[in-house]
């Protein structure tokens, strides 16, 4: 064993009194260098090896640690090359509604915004159903993209009720974000979230510039707002670097 190295509890043994085997120090050990950022996405970690000597296990402990942390997407193996941190896939909240642009701030990181359409049109039964007017009424329409430090993120596609923001065209998306401007205009009182695994068409695949075999993940959302329909957005995330997760207190 390495003498530098501290020695932990035989594997049986749990570490320190807090109830850790080894093979949990081992994941928490991996995780730790991740979430502190001394190992990277991309970074090789240290052999099978060099961790049972570090961690006086034995290599299935080691391997099966390791074999774990891979299927839960946090670490990639490669066959004859070793085991490197993975792409950390951007996760998000949505059991709340929260602004993209702070999410990304929360993260360190800079948010930006391209605007790729603003119109008006007109809605089809489909649509019309969606969003509780008559066929045939006029909706605001937007398509952003969000990027994160300059890397696409989210392809934002909302419809919005004019009775509700008569303005909403108007806005500058570079610099707020339709959420800001939504949450100023009218008190949220509803919201409905959908989400989905859906292949990616071509214009996903182009914007979130993924491979063709990538799943998109969709969430879609409707948010109602003085008795009416506010907006009903499509929200499509990379599925191979994003996820979501909420998580909610139950009355007793």
């Amino acid at each position: 064993m390495n003498p530098k190295a501290k020695r932990l509890p035989q594997e049986s043994e749990p570490s320190d009194g807090i109830g850790l085997s080894l093979g949990q120090q081992v994941r928490a050990h991996v995780l730790e260098k991740i979430d502190s950022g001394e190992w990277r996405e991309g970074d090789r970690i240290p052999s099978e090896s060099q961790l049972a000597e570090q961690f006086d296990a034995s290599r299935m402990t080691i391997h099966i640690a390791l074999r774990d942390l891979a299927v839960e997407g946090v670490l990639v193996r490669r066959q004859g090359a070793g085991t490197f941190v993975a792409a950390r896939r951007r996760q998000s909240t949505f059991l709340e509604l929260r602004n993209i642009h702070s999410e990304i701030e929360e993260r360190g990181n800079r948010h930006t915004t391209d605007v790729i359409s603003l119109e008006r049109v007109h809605c089809d039964m489909g649509l019309a159903t969606e969003m509780n007017v008559a066929p045939g009424s006029e909706l605001y329409h937007s398509v952003l993209l969000h990027r994160e430090n300059g890397r696409p993120l989210q392809i934002e596609d909302r419809f919005v009720n004019p009775r509700f923001s008569p303005d909403f065209l108007e806005q500058d998306y570079t610099q707020i974000t339709p959420h800001q401007h939504l949450m100023a205009t009218g008190p949220l009182e509803e919201v409905e979230h959908i989400i989905q695994a859906v292949p990616a068409d071509e214009r996903c695949r182009e914007l979130l510039v993924m491979a063709s075999s990538d799943p998109v993940l969709l969430l879609r959302r409707r948010t109602w707002s003085r008795g009416m329909v506010a907006t009903s957005a499509r929200l499509y995330h990379p599925g191979s670097r994003f996820s979501m997760a909420g998580r909610m207190v139950v009355a007793r």
